[in-house]
């Protein structure tokens, strides 16, 4: 359970400052551009643009967490990606949001969690692996931030068996956790839960009941149509009753 910590290093990536603003930015998307503004405490906003293909390669690279040398009309900005708008359909970048920083000042972002190992308890299907968490807030320096932080479950045995927040070795000097130290990141629960099996009880007793509901009704519909026929009662496609007026009616 140890943080995935690499020598920070800073991503270069080149943008230009743009002038396209509002609905005209479809054209810079169709030129393989993606609008982006820079922001940040106590700095003024301004807008820019990359190119498509050189952020997917970074933000593949580094994510929320890795620091980008951004590279603004030959000035250089420390920033990160605060957050990126994804096309619902294509799945392609739409705007960019950089979060220019300070090194020597702290900042929070939410650093996802990554399992790493093989659970004995899952391996001998003894229970089920459970990961209600899927990343948790931390504050640290820009270079202190790490990519991830690694759940090691191979200890993890039995059913009940848990990792908690404030057991993951963490480097506490550098790093401040501002999720619940007591929340659950990983544990074994049953195969089969009480819950699901009182559940599943529930839904077989309901469907069991409906079934009988609707054997009942189709049994008292047969009768009355054998009574129907027994009591020799002509229906109309028979030559029973006729709807046409009497023909002393009809005359008139």
């Amino acid at each position: 359970m140890l943080i995935k910590k690499e020598t920070m290093e800073q991503t270069p990536l080149a943008a230009q400052a743009r002038t396209t603003l509002g609905r005209k930015v479809k054209k810079l998307r169709a030129e393989g551009l993606i609008p982006a503004h820079v922001f940040g405490h106590k700095i003024t906003t301004t807008h820019v643009q990359v190119k498509s293909s050189d952020f997917s390669k970074v933000f593949e690279k580094v994510g929320e967490t890795g620091i980008i040398d951004l590279t603004v009309d030959g000035k250089k900005k420390p920033v990160l990606v605060k957050n990126v708008q994804i096309h619902p359909v294509s799945g392609e970048p739409l705007h960019i949001d950089f979060y220019q920083v300070n090194l020597s000042e702290k900042v929070k972002v939410n650093v996802p969690l990554e399992i790493t190992g093989e659970a004995p308890a899952v391996e001998k299907k003894i229970g089920l692996l459970l990961t209600p968490v899927s990343e948790i807030e931390i504050e640290a320096l820009p270079a202190d931030l790490p990519e991830n932080i690694q759940v090691d479950i191979s200890k993890l045995e039995n059913i009940g068996d848990e990792i908690r927040i404030k057991d993951l070795k963490i480097d506490r000097s550098k790093i401040e956790i501002h999720t619940d130290e007591e929340l659950i990141v990983a544990s074994i629960g049953e195969l089969v839960t009480k819950e699901m099996e009182a559940l599943e009880a529930e839904v077989e007793a309901e469907q069991a009941e409906a079934a009988a509901e609707s054997a009942a009704a189709e049994g008292a519909e047969a009768p009355a149509e054998g009574e129907q026929k027994a009591e020799g009662e002509p229906t109309p496609a028979e030559g029973g009753e006729s709807t046409e007026k009497p023909q002393e009616e009809k005359s008139e």
